[in-house]
Order: C-alpha cells, then structure tokens, then sequence
C-alpha cells in the first residue's frame, strides 16, 4: 500500500531498565522489515528504557531512513553493555546489592549519598547516537511525532514531552529515566523530574495526536503470571509489573472503549476514529525472574544481547501474524492454508461451532468455513507474545457470540490454533462473558 494508502501507525515503548533492550531488538527488526513498506510511521513515545529506544528510532526516521534504526539501537546497548572487567564486576555488585535491598536484607542507598551515579555517562551516550543540536520543534507536523513521559516529583503533574510543541532534549531523555532509587533528580524545562515509570508507561493519549489507525505497544511487563507470587522477591517482582501495567491499560481501555462505541455507531462524526491496538509482550526469561525486579539494572553484555535477539525473533512472530491476519481479512483461503504446518492442529470449543482437535486434510476443509464464519473483531486489542492472540465474533445460527483465538507459529506457520472462550486469564481488558446477540 504506497501513494496515501499505507496504514497509519503509532509505536509506544514500555520503560523497564536493561529489559528494553528488547524493546530495541523489537524495533530494529520491524522498522527494517520489507513489511513496513506498507505501513507509516507517523509517532513514536516512551518511557524511560523504552524512551531511549523510541527516542533512537525517530531519530532515524527524521534522516528519512528508518532501516537505519536497527544500527542506532544496537550501538547504543552495545556502549551500555558493561564489557570491562571493572565495569562487569559493578554491574554485578549492583544488581546483587539491588536483590538485596528488594528482599529487604540490605538497606537502600541514597543516590544523593554516593560520588557518582552514571548520569554524565548516560549523557555522553546518547549525544554519541543522536545528533540533539539539530532537533527542532515540530509545529508543522512534518516528521513523526516523538512523546516521552516523565514525573515532576515536586508538584506531582505528568508531563508527557511532545516534539511538536517542546524542542526534545537529551536531559527530557534523562528526566524520563531517572529512577529515584539509581539517579539523581533531573531538572529540566522549568521542573524536578523522575523516571516516566510513575506517571504514563508509556505515554498513549498524546500519541493519539499522530492519528494513527493503528498502535502498537511493546510491553515490558508481563499482564499474567502462571503461579501465584510468595517469596519477598516474586512479590516485589509483581509489585514491579503490576505498577508499569497500570496507567498502559487504563489508556488502552479507554481506546478500546471508543473503537467499541464508534463500532455500535454509538458515536458518529469526524472527531473520533478507530485505532486498532496491537501489543508485543515480552516474555518473561528465568534469569529474569531469579534476580526479581533487579534484573532491569542488568547490564551484562550477554544479558542484553540475548534479550535483543529475543526481541528480534518475536518481532518476526508479529510479522507472521500481521499476515495471517491480514489474509484471514481478506478471506484469503489458499493463502491462509498455505500458512498451516504439515502437523498442524486446530483445537476448539464453546462458542465455535468447530469441535477439535482437527488435524490433516479435515483442517483445511475447517479453515475454509473458519474464514467464511470468523470475523477479527478490531475493537479489542491484538496481543502476541509466545502465542498470537485475537478476540473474535463467530455467525453461529443466525447469531453473533464473541470468542478468542489464539495461534501457535513455527518457523512462519502456523502449528496449532486454539478457539475458545474470552477469559480474563488470557488477557482480555475486561472479564466478558460468552454471549449470543442479533447480529
């Protein structure tokens, strides 16, 4: 889709220390896929690691080449990579210290109470990747949109920094990811700032601005767990999570909310518009999770690398399931079997008239009938993370009821799909039960 038909899109970086690395696999990989070709980005925002990572993207798309992106992120984690001796012996006294401080078996320290806290280091490394002199504010809305998000700590206000109205700088970079607990106050454009993580993770709202059709969210903290959190260090772990997921999905509740109403015709006019959210969540390794919340001050070289791969490989998922969705839209069979694995299998219950497992040549014939029934329904978000999942509306009996899909990927096809019902635990916005309206 080129000349004015591309689809418009908004990309929004969850903070989360060294785990926004990656954030910076994630984007690396999509803004150099072929695949964008079809898309514009027209607004980027972040919030402290994922500010950076935001910040280092637009900055390529500024230059007017967006494959560029992946060299900036790269070489910024690369510098950040503790790969002295001196700096891998800190960095681990640093994360062991954190651990510590987390199971409360060491006291917390000051950032005002020690000689240095790494912020002119900090600040050299972005001037390094990104050339700030000649950033200008955007008043004419010739480039995409850049937000950050950062806290005033003295008059507790949100502040949300906009290229369009706010000439961004490498301290609003830094305001965005001063964790009071690792960094000093950052005092910039007239206010005392802490990490974004307090305020909006990440800003949503102003990155509506762009008009985007459609957001996608790289997520850092997981939405669910799969046992229940009971030493001090999962509990703060989950503390952790649970505060950066907060202010994300009450923004996109309330896009999902609007999508819901402009769908039902509820509201009309020019004023609002759709935007389909899309979300790639990180998921969670066991290093991870062995050293708690302290793993997002992880500077090990190897840590960071691996965490870019794993962003780079779940990038690639996303792309697989942007064109299976884009092939079951179009109601495109061939294309769509052309997506199933030799073992696929296809697994289903209530509300879907398909019972499972089906495997073999019986799939294709459901697929077929699948791709005439299902339909994609674009007021709830789209989530993929180890699986791929969509909310969707089913004609069964002259009736519409609501159920989720969710879809396995192998090698960039599809391995196993699972229809079922839309449960809170499988990460819908709100608990909805299985219902049948007049379609």
């Amino acid at each position: 889709m080129t000349n004015g038909s591309e689809r418009r899109v908004a990309i929004a970086c969850q903070g989360g220390g060294s785990h926004t690395a990656f954030t910076a696999g994630v984007l690396g990989r999509l803004l150099s896929a072929d695949e964008l070709d079809e898309y514009r980005v027209v607004g980027l925002s972040g919030t402290s690691g994922g500010a950076v990572c935001a910040l280092l993207a637009w900055s390529a798309l500024l230059d007017g080449d967006r494959r560029d992106a992946r060299e900036r992120l790269e070489g910024f984690w690369g510098d950040n990579s503790a790969s002295s001796p001196m700096e891998a012996a800190v960095n681990a006294w640093m994360v062991w210290a954190a651990t510590l401080q987390s199971t409360g078996l060491l006291p917390a320290i000051s950032p005002y109470n020690l000689p240095t806290t790494g912020m002119e280091q900090f600040r050299d490394m972005l001037l390094r990747w990104v050339d700030f002199d000649r950033i200008q504010v955007d008043r004419l809305a010739r480039h995409p949109l850049l937000v950050v998000g950062a806290v005033d700590v003295l008059s507790g206000r949100f502040r949300a920094f906009h290229s369009r109205r706010d000439r961004i700088s490498a301290d609003m970079i830094l305001a965005s990811a001063a964790i009071p607990t690792a960094f000093r106050t950052v005092h910039t454009d007239g206010g005392s700032y802490w990490d974004g993580l307090f305020s909006q993770n990440p800003p949503v709202r102003e990155l509506l601005d762009a008009q985007p059709d459609e957001l996608w969210v790289i997520q850092i903290n997981p939405t669910t767990r799969d046992t229940e959190p009971r030493s001090v260090l999962d509990i703060a772990d989950r503390r952790n999570e649970l505060a950066g997921n907060l202010s994300l999905y009450q923004e996109l509740h309330v896009i999902e909310k609007i999508d819901q109403l402009l769908d039902d015709g509820v509201l009309v006019g020019d004023r609002y518009k759709q935007v389909t959210v899309r979300i790639i969540e990180f998921p969670r390794q066991g290093s991870s999770r062995w050293l708690g919340p302290a793993s997002k001050l992880n500077r090990d070289g190897g840590f960071l690398r691996d965490l870019m791969a794993q962003g780079e490989r779940l990038a690639d998922s996303f792309l697989t399931t942007l064109a299976f969705e884009q092939a079951w839209q179009r109601v495109d069979t061939p294309d769509l079997i052309r997506f199933l694995a030799d073992d696929a299998e296809l697994i289903s219950s209530e509300p879907f008239p398909v019972r499972g497992p089906v495997r073999g040549p019986r799939l294709r014939e459901v697929v077929r009938e699948l791709a005439r029934d299902l339909r994609i329904d674009l007021t709830r978000k789209q989530l993929t993370r180890e699986k791929a999942a969509w909310s969707a509306r089913v004609e069964v009996a002259g009736a519409t009821s609501r159920g989720l899909v969710e879809a396995e990927f192998r090698d960039n096809q599809l391995s196993r799909v699972h229809l079922g019902p839309i449960t809170e635990a499988r990460g819908d916005s709100e608990p909805t039960p299985i219902r049948s309206e007049s379609p």
